[in-house]
């Protein structure tokens, strides 16, 4: 029983393994990651991100141009107008959250970063007890992954994002101390 348990797990890891290392991947993509988060008493649990799609050019290229001539603001009105969503992000124990923007970059080793960005859920309670909660309007989350789309990742759940003193740039400031941290990300269909 074992033995069928184990060639079964590696027949499941290769026929999911090539999922990202195409360049035209099969969607629905299922990312599971452990995340730390040391920030404000430290706290870790289950992650799970969903992808439906990827970001166009095209919509990749409004978000940038809406940046270049309105900043934060006008990115995140842009960001908000994104239509059909990306996918959603959620914990085990709350609902979904939209994502509205997820880009990949597949490099020629076949490993892969994928940057996804939405606008952050704000609770009622957080609104009303912190004044400066609208000036970190975004959750932004990187995740560097291998050719069987295991990885490690960041997630700044709070962030804002200016642009660099050369103009082209970004800098992106959180909210907290220091990102949560994405480990042992896997994926799964």
């Amino acid at each position: 029983m074992k033995i069928v348990a184990g060639v079964l797990a590696v027949v499941m890891c290769l026929a999911v393994a090539p999922i990202l290392a195409q360049d035209k991947p099969t969607f629905p993509i299922n990312f599971t990651a452990f995340a730390v988060n040391l920030n404000q008493g430290p706290s870790a649990g289950t992650v799970q991100i969903r992808l439906d799609r990827l970001s166009t050019a095209e919509e990749r290229e409004t978000l940038i141009a809406a940046f270049k001539e309105g900043g934060q603001n006008a990115l995140l009105r842009a960001l908000q107008r994104v239509n059909p969503r990306v996918g959603f992000i959620r914990t085990p124990n709350s609902l979904g959250w939209d994502l509205r923007f997820a880009w990949r970059e597949l490099n020629s080793d076949g490993t892969s970063r994928v940057v996804i960005a939405t606008d952050r859920r704000v609770d009622f309670l957080e609104a009303r007890n912190r004044p400066r909660v609208n000036d970190f309007p975004f959750t932004l989350v990187e995740m560097r992954l291998d050719k069987a789309g295991n990885g490690e990742g960041r997630m700044a759940v709070a962030a804002r994002i200016s642009k660099a003193r050369d103009g082209e740039t970004i800098e992106i400031e959180n909210y907290a101390i220091s990102p949560v941290a994405l480990n042992n990300i896997t994926i799964s269909r």
